[in-house]
């Protein structure tokens, strides 16, 4: 995780998704002595929502689908294996959870959780606060 590379996804959710690669000559370019722990935290600051996650992971794609049926397109940020044991320094230790989803810097947790803030209608009042949203 040297770099970030954007592109657009040509999924059928329209998001756009973010590399992790390694790169310097992207205006997006991490400093190469910058920790893998203080990276997913600068990510987790800059970006108002932002999903980290496996390759290929199908609750990640049930959250981004959850996220665009409200009109919003959060970060995704594929993981490697070894970079996923600093998400879970950062996630308070214990158990590696992933995919983890970040709104407005805090943790809340994975696909169950997301799904239990839109169920108990929490959800879209915390997306209005981080202004991904406009009501």
């Amino acid at each position: 995780m040297q770099g970030v590379h954007g592109y657009r996804n040509l999924r059928s959710d329209g998001g756009v998704r973010l590399e992790l690669t390694p790169t310097t000559n992207s205006p997006l370019a991490i400093g190469i002595s910058e920790s893998t722990e203080m990276r997913i935290q600068r990510l987790i600051s800059e970006n108002p929502v932002i999903i980290f996650s496996r390759s290929a992971c199908c609750m990640c794609h049930v959250m981004k689908r959850l996220f665009a049926s409200l009109g919003v397109h959060p970060t995704v940020i594929e993981l490697e294996e070894g970079e996923i044991g600093a998400l879970s320094v950062l996630q308070g230790g214990g158990e590696t959870v992933a995919p983890a989803i970040f709104i407005g810097g805090e943790r809340v947790g994975g696909l169950e959780n997301l799904v239990g803030l839109h169920l108990t209608g929490q959800l879209v009042p915390k997306l209005v606060d981080v202004g991904v949203l406009m009501f």
